[in-house]
């Protein structure tokens, strides 16, 4: 092969072709030819690739934009995050090194500077996902205050618990509310050692735990990787006391509408608790801060789309999702065969059809894939929808429900 290699430069019509199905969506196409089995000899060209993948990986994908989607915390995404990506791919920046990301590392620090003063912090850093956010923040508290343990709800994300293992921390589970609420009574009244982890919007249930809880823990996390964003809106009281925290972790690829892998960490003492989790080397002209090494600029995507929205803009899709989900509790409450668990607080909404001697399993089955999903509670199983979508629509939602509800009858 010579030092030229054409896949490496623009090829506009191939580019064009691709957007081309980006943009259609083409849900009907039949698959060209069958994938391959094995790892081939021979390649193809990048339009016979697009024509074979564009059916199954755009075609046959869940649609998280669609009307009725309502069964996971996974939001679909607006257009201009997807052209920030493609940038993103085209230069590959890599943000561990000022040397090959001096315009990434710029923005993801303006980010950062925007969103953290809202939730009492004065810095930190983008990851790729709550997961690695909780896991560095209850490192910062190993190191920064030399915790000995974990204290967290039995709801808390399991990320908690994988952190605590990682990091050779006993966690203690403290129990819940039905609704999934920390019972801040039941807390270990001694947590001068401990790292306390506070869930503000639980998975399940989505349930905001006392935030304001009188405590002398060594440090306070709040994993807000759902709730956060609720921040910027007029529900952001349902947050009071997250500004008491040493460390919050917010997911962006969650309720501010970011493709994934993006999520973020906050501190209070940043300087204290980015200093604990830093580490040298010979090739790094920086420090690098936190558990990844090597990642891409996702504070790019993020950023414009805070340009274009400004905080009026993200207010509004956040308090429009927030009023989906209070349509839909304020029907089901209603209906006098269902039962809903509680008022949303964050989104989430979870009932069940009372007195059934069939599953709810069947029921969340029989409704659209992306409509509903399920959670446990006590050993029952309920169903559960999520307004993390902008373009939902309420209405047909209950349509679908009432549909269903008439059919087994």
């Amino acid at each position: 092969m010579s030092g030229f290699d054409d896949d490496f430069t623009p090829q506009p019509e191939r580019l064009r072709h691709a957007l081309e199905c980006l943009l259609n969506e083409p849900s009907e196409l039949p698959l060209t030819q069958p994938w391959p089995h094995d790892f081939p000899e021979d390649g193809r060209s990048g339009d016979a690739i697009i024509d074979l993948l564009a059916p199954k990986v755009l075609g046959q994908a869940v649609k998280l934009g669609s009307p009725i989607a309502m069964a996971h915390m996974d939001p679909p995404t607006p257009w201009l995050a997807w052209a920030m990506t493609q940038w993103n791919a085209r230069l590959n920046q890599n943000v561990l090194h000022p040397a090959t990301s001096p315009v990434a590392r710029e923005i993801e620090s303006k980010v950062i500077s925007w969103l953290a003063p809202s939730f009492g912090m004065t810095g930190g850093f983008m990851t790729g996902g709550a997961t690695l956010s909780n896991l560095n923040a209850l490192w910062a508290a190993r190191e920064a205050r030399g915790i000995k343990r974990v204290i967290a709800s039995s709801a808390a994300h399991v990320s908690i618990a994988k952190a605590a293992n990682i990091l050779g921390l006993p966690m203690v589970k403290v129990p819940v509310h039905r609704t999934g609420a920390m019972d801040s009574s039941a807390l270990p009244r001694d947590l001068s050692d401990a790292a306390l982890v506070l869930t503000a919007g639980t998975t399940g249930t989505g349930a905001i735990d006392p935030l304001m809880v009188d405590t002398r823990a060594a440090w306070i996390h709040v994993d807000a990787a759902w709730a956060g964003p609720l921040i910027f809106t007029h529900y952001a009281e349902r947050l009071e006391g997250i500004k008491r925290a040493d460390s919050v972790a917010v997911s962006a690829h969650k309720l501010l509408f970011q493709p994934k892998d993006a999520a973020l960490v906050f501190f209070r003492d940043s300087e204290q608790s980015l200093a604990a989790i830093s580490a040298d080397g010979a090739y790094l002209a920086d420090a690098n801060v936190g558990v990844q090494g090597s990642r891409g600029a996702v504070a790019i995507p993020l950023f414009a789309t805070l340009l274009a929205w400004g905080r009026r803009g993200l207010k509004a899709r956040l308090e429009h999702c927030m009023a989906a989900s209070e349509s839909l509790a304020a029907w089901i409450a209603g209906q006098r065969e269902l039962e809903l668990l509680a008022e949303p607080v964050s989104g989430v909404v979870v009932w069940r059809i009372k007195k059934d001697d069939r599953s709810p399993k069947q029921l969340s089955f029989a409704l659209p894939e992306t409509m509903a999903s399920q959670v446990d509670i006590d050993g029952e199983t309920w169903i559960r929808q999520v307004a993390a979508n902008p373009l939902v629509d309420v209405h047909q939602v209950i349509t679908v429900i009432e549909s269903e509800l008439e059919r087994r009858r």
